[in-house]
């Protein structure tokens, strides 16, 4: 059975859905790819207290990795592809094209592209971690200006003050 718990962050509202105490999404209010919200399950904010507060603490900068069970539903291959954006080291990113080719084929990267954007748990399987091969900002589920703000959040401070000179 699911529930869902709305939590207030700093890029909006998040609503947390769960089934058997496992997180299976996470999205904005005007997530592109999120399911209707009848699917949800009835608002039980109790059940999400341990994502809640491990989000308030990212948010705060004091939390680099999230402990949570989850439980995204997706095929074989998008599992695969947001089990890399877990290795995803906080503070770094990775194109599409170098997730491709950690699977195995460079030709990938479409592919990749497409179940990145269809991961279901936002920020915590970090899918605004990955970038353009130009390093530009390109896709997310939450609108570019949520990614700019999520990159910005977990910027190292060093890479910070080099861009200061």
């Amino acid at each position: 059975m699911s529930n869902h718990a709305i939590i207030d962050t700093p890029v909006g509202d998040l609503t947390l859905v769960g089934e058997d105490n496992a997180l299976t999404g996470v999205y904005f209010r005007e997530h592109r790819h999120a399911p209707d919200a009848a699917m949800f399950g009835s608002r039980d904010d109790a059940v999400f207290a341990a994502a809640a507060e491990q989000l308030a603490q990212y948010f705060a900068g004091e939390r680099t990795s999230f402990d949570l069970p989850l439980a995204p539903k997706g095929d074989a291959f998008q599992q695969k592809v947001w089990a890399l954006l877990r290795d995803i080291p906080y503070g770094e990113t990775r194109s599409y094209g170098q997730l491709a080719t950690a699977l195995g084929d460079r030709n990938l990267s479409r592919a990749v592209g497409a179940a990145n954007g269809k991961n279901p748990i936002s920020i915590i399987v970090p899918c605004h971690r990955v970038i353009g091969a130009d390093g530009n900002l390109v896709g997310y589920g939450g609108g570019l200006d949520r990614k700019r703000f999520l990159l910005g959040l977990e910027e190292l401070e060093e890479v910070k003050v080099e861009r200061l000179f």
